[in-house]
């Protein structure tokens, strides 16, 4: 096998090229140091998970909020976060002063910042995590998703260019198929790293390629920047990481990041005497469905789902108050864990599916990805669902499509695991859900929610079905959409300072060494807590890339 030359050195060694590498890479260019960017995968994956996001921004206070009636804080959003995190352990020190530092920089600088980049955004603000549970309890009080126009290509688009920028002239050395196994240390410093030269792969994004060595390699560095991201890929390491208090894990899992989010750095780092913390903080969906057409292995798909459609567990058991679509991510997956069932259940129609279903993901929105303002408008405010979700329901397995209810019954019950379900609870379930619509008064609380969010525009315009009966004709015909536990986000890592720098067991910054991105949990081992308010991962991704990508060229 052929060794790589050492490099008599790089000022800034950034390992993997997802959305955090490229901003640390680009503040470090910026300030006129040399960087040298290794990822494992082809060229093709150059911008790694953020390229397939839906490209959802947490922003506070933004004109396209207050366009919209939105009246937010730093101080709601403030109470929000850390009603959100719950932080509660020793280790939770540098991860708070991470949220109170990003929280500053989402209320302040950041929707600048991005758009002198050419970052715009959609000017209907989304409102994610609507919590329900109490002022002071989980959720956004308010609207803050804002959708980058572009979605995750545009996110990734500047920070991109600026990287290439720097390869053209000479600045910016970047090395695909190159997998990192061990960092250098030397007298208790990280001073580069060194690992296997993969086989070339002509693999398309996403698809899995070949770990095939075919070489060595060492890099030199006064720098090196640990971007690699989470566990997602890996469902062992999710399993042996899965907390006590989220159930049971599951033993059938959907894929929601490419198989490359392996974690494997995790260890390397920690070889190297990196702190890891709040493994056991993730961030995992229950209404995942099996992509008709697959890019990776298990490949699923998100439903952002909008509040109208009935939740039930696999045996019919309608969820507890509020755990309705789309109000508390991680609260539903504890309850759903705990029923021991790896499945659930939308009972809706398709006039909900139409206004309220969108699919996460950039591939899945190609009106918002491709910047298509007639697409746009032809999708989202014509009659029928967006064309990639009317494939799901031609074409995804997971989908039932019928007139009538009885019919539904009997084809949810003929599906994988719809022996569990008790059909007569779930008639019982739709009818009294149908008599309540019948009237201006409900005790149903979540019919009296979804009539208080058709008071917000955005909502109203293009999220929230007007009220109706399931098993009205005018609304079907009726679905079924069976759903499945999707793996996502680390929310714990490498325990780093604010300025990225990689902390040890004692709280001590190891020279040479820093974490961005995922592999820091976001931003000090876990910016998050124990719950993330969306629109938080791409940012988190910004913030501690430019904050490492700052420091590290110091």
């Amino acid at each position: 096998m052929m060794t790589t030359p050492s490099s008599p050195a790089t000022d800034v060694l950034v390992i993997g090229w997802g959305l955090a590498g490229l901003v640390a890479s680009a503040e470090a260019l910026a300030a006129g140091r040399h960087v040298t960017i290794v990822d494992q995968q082809p060229r093709t994956d150059l911008g790694g998970q953020a390229w397939w996001s839906f490209g959802g921004l947490f922003l506070i206070d933004s004109p396209e909020q207050r366009r919209m009636g939105i009246r937010d804080s730093l101080e709601l959003a403030t109470q929000d976060w850390f009603g959100n995190a719950g932080f509660d352990r020793p280790e939770d020190e540098w991860p708070r002063r991470w949220a109170e530092a990003y929280l500053q920089f989402a209320s302040g600088e950041k929707r600048e910042w991005l758009r002198e980049r050419g970052v715009g955004f959609f000017p209907v603000v989304g409102w994610a995590e609507r919590g329900g549970s109490g002022a002071i309890g989980p959720g956004n009080s308010v609207p803050r998703f804002h959708i980058v126009w572009g979605t995750g290509p545009g996110i990734v688009a500047p920070f991109a260019a600026a990287v290439e920028a720097g390869e053209a002239e000479g600045r910016v050395t970047i090395l695909p198929r190159h997998r990192v196994s061990e960092l250098l240390v030397e007298d208790g410093a990280v001073v580069g790293a060194r690992g296997e030269v993969l086989t070339d792969s002509p693999a398309p994004r996403g698809v899995p390629s070949p770990h095939e060595q075919v070489g060595e390699f060492l890099i030199r560095a006064d720098a090196t920047i640990v971007a690699s991201g989470g566990i997602g890929g890996n469902h062992d390491l999710v399993r042996a990481a899965w907390p006590e208090r989220l159930g049971t894990p599951p033993t059938h899992m959907l894929t929601g990041v490419p198989a490359y989010v392996d974690g494997s750095m995790q260890a390397v780092s920690a070889s190297a005497g990196a702190n890891l913390i709040n493994e056991d903080r993730m961030w995992h969906y229950v209404e995942g469905i099996e992509n008709w057409d697959p890019v990776w292995p298990d490949h699923g798909i998100r439903i952002l789902p909008g509040p109208s459609s009935l939740w039930l567990d696999a045996t019919g058991a309608r969820l507890p108050v509020p755990l309705y679509p789309g109000f508390d991510t991680l609260g539903t997956l504890a309850h759903l864990r705990r029923t021991g069932h790896d499945h659930s259940w939308f009972v809706t129609s398709l006039k909900i599916i139409e206004k309220e279903f969108a699919l996460s993901g950039s591939e899945q929105n190609p009106d918002l990805t491709g910047k298509d303002v007639q697409l746009l408008l032809r999708s989202r405010l014509a009659k029928g669902p967006t064309g990639p979700v009317q494939a799901f329901l031609e074409e995804g397995s997971d989908f039932i499509v019928e007139n009538d209810l009885e019919t539904l019954l009997t084809q949810m019950r003929a599906m994988p695991g719809g022996e569990l379900l008790d059909v007569n609870r779930v008639r019982q379930e739709v009818l009294a859900r149908d008599r309540e619509i019948d009237n201006d008064f409900t005790k149903d609380a979540q019919i009296a929610m979804l009539r208080s969010m058709r008071s917000y525009r955005g909502d109203k315009l293009i999220r929230t079905a007007a009220p109706h009966r399931l098993q009205d004709p005018s609304a079907g015909p009726m679905v079924a959409v069976k759903l499945h536990v999707l793996t996502r986000k680390s929310l714990g890592g490498i325990q780093t300072d604010l300025d990225g720098r990689a902390l040890d067991a004692a709280g001590s910054p190891i020279p040479g060494l820093y974490a961005v991105g995922e592999a820091s949990g976001f931003g000090g081992g876990g910016v998050h807590g124990y719950r993330a308010l969306e629109g938080t991962f791409l940012g988190g991704c910004l913030f501690s890339g430019r904050q490492a990508g700052r420091s590290a060229a110091r």
